[in-house]
């Protein structure tokens, strides 16, 4: 009977002592300990989400990043199968690319065009579209591959967005992705249990409007984006440049973007954590605000997790591949558009058509610039008085705060603009803030209409 007592104790120590070594052989994988560096395990697939949101020879470079990005993650090991592309695809063999087949994102650089999966061209670079392929819902796409986010919940995601944006929205081809509508589609992929973890970057003027008081820490995203909430992001590697070919008449680049590419063609992303490169590409990123949102318990993840990593292809690459931000450029991406034609003018050959037609493309475009900068003005002054208007419409929200309070007004609020006063285009976009101003100062949908329609009766055709 003591014996059999003898046995159960030391039988229980046994077992006591094989969980305890069970518990420190494992690492923990749950969400307890989501922020440290030993979960960034394999077990899960790395999925890519990849957005270049523009098209035209102009906005070369956003085409330039998202290629560059998947260049970068298909060295790094991840599938084609698990790399979604948006682009417009008109850059390549545009024209005007004096590279036929060839885009380059740095002066010198390799192609990055070779190879890139041609998901979703063309007119199929839509917001509907992306928010399908990121809820993997292949019922609501139109168009495209077909390829979707069918990620799981022990997968890691990265989404990479480039292009034009301003407050509370990002820039497509054809239409808009609006803050809310992005934070919904994310919040509804969390709630799938449609990932582990997920990294989003977004290269765009205001580009932190997309998150500022809207992206919460329990979502598992962390985030970083190329300027504040009330700032330009800027474009590099542009003409005038010296290091930039004479042939290229637009910006090979965005700074925010080529300088997290750049910073993980040199590094081993086994070693270096988000934290890391966030901090790099802070500092280099000199003309903007290079912020961060969302779950900071991730800033000390491994970027392999999320981008894979090739050490063999690092090997013959050196420090001196990254320009110096002294040597580069760097463009207001809002005046992007004017030096490419002010370039265009200056390289046409005297008394030439191409001369008179570069002209006429710089002279259209500073008179749309001049048109949008009154109609705004004349919009606010006949809604709220000579006197008020600049204040309500220039009004920055604290740190912290959505940019406006009903979405729904703003989307609508847009619209009815655009129909009476014309499409705002990427100059024109620096003024949502605008719009937003006048959802939030309560301003009724009849006095929209009734004051855009005043303010744009006889306006050019812009």
């Amino acid at each position: 009977m003591a014996n059999h007592g003898y046995c159960g104790v030391l039988l229980s120590l046994t077992l006591l002592s094989l969980a305890i070594h069970v518990s420190f052989c494992f690492p923990e994988i749950n969400g307890d300990n989501k922020g440290s560096p030993r979960t960034t395990t394999d077990k899960g697939k790395r999925w890519a989400v990849l957005v270049a949101g523009s098209s035209g020879y102009d906005n070369y470079r956003h085409q330039a990043d998202i290629c560059h990005a998947y260049q970068i993650l298909k060295k790094g090991g991840l599938k084609d199968e698990n790399i979604i592309v948006f682009m417009y695809d008109d850059i390549a063999y545009n024209s005007e690319n004096p590279r036929k087949g060839v885009i380059i994102n740095k002066p010198n650089g390799h192609d990055v065009y070779k190879g890139v999966p041609k998901d979703y061209t063309g007119d199929h670079v839509n917001a509907r579209n992306l928010y399908a392929v990121i809820l993997g819902d292949k019922s609501a796409l139109t168009g495209g591959s077909g390829k979707v986010l069918s990620s799981g919940p022990n997968d890691h995601v990265f989404i990479y967005y480039a292009d034009h944006g301003s407050v509370g929205l990002l820039g497509m081809p054809s239409d808009y992705v609006y803050a809310k509508d992005l934070i919904r589609v994310l919040q509804k992929k969390h709630a799938s249990k449609g990932y582990k973890s997920m990294v989003f970057y977004i290269e765009a003027c205001e580009a932190g409007s997309m998150f500022e008081g809207l992206l919460s820490s329990n979502l598992n995203i962390y985030a970083t984006t190329a300027s504040n909430a009330e700032e330009s992001s800027y474009g590099t590697y542009c003409p005038g440049d010296p290091s930039v070919p004479e042939e290229f008449d637009t910006c090979l680049g965005d700074l925010y973007s080529i300088s997290w590419m750049e910073d993980c063609d040199i590094s081993d992303l086994h070693k270096e954590t988000l934290e890391n490169q966030y901090e790099t590409v802070r500092r280099r990123t000199t003309n903007s605000h290079v912020m961060q949102y969302g779950d900071m318990s991730h800033k000390q993840e491994f970027l392999f997790a999320y981008m894979g990593t090739d050490l063999s292809n690092r090997s013959h690459t050196s420090t001196s591949d990254i320009s110096s931000p002294s040597i580069s450029r760097a463009v207001d991406q809002r005046d992007t558009k004017l030096l490419y034609f002010q370039q265009k003018l200056k390289r046409a050959p005297t008394g030439s058509q191409e001369k008179q037609g570069a002209q006429k493309q710089l002279l259209l475009e500073i008179a749309h610039r001049k048109t949008v900068d009154y109609s705004i003005t004349k919009l606010g002054e006949v809604l709220f008085g000579h006197e008020k208007s600049s204040n309500v419409l220039m009004n920055v929200r604290p740190q912290g705060q959505p940019v406006v309070d009903n979405w729904d007004c703003f989307k609508n609020f847009l619209n009815i603009y655009e129909k009476y006063c014309g499409h705002l285009s990427a100059y024109g976009m620096k003024y949502t803030r605008a719009i937003a101003n006048i959802c939030n100062a309560g301003i009724t949908t009849e006095k929209m209409v009734a004051a855009s329609d005043q303010t744009c009766a006889n306006k050019p055709n812009v």
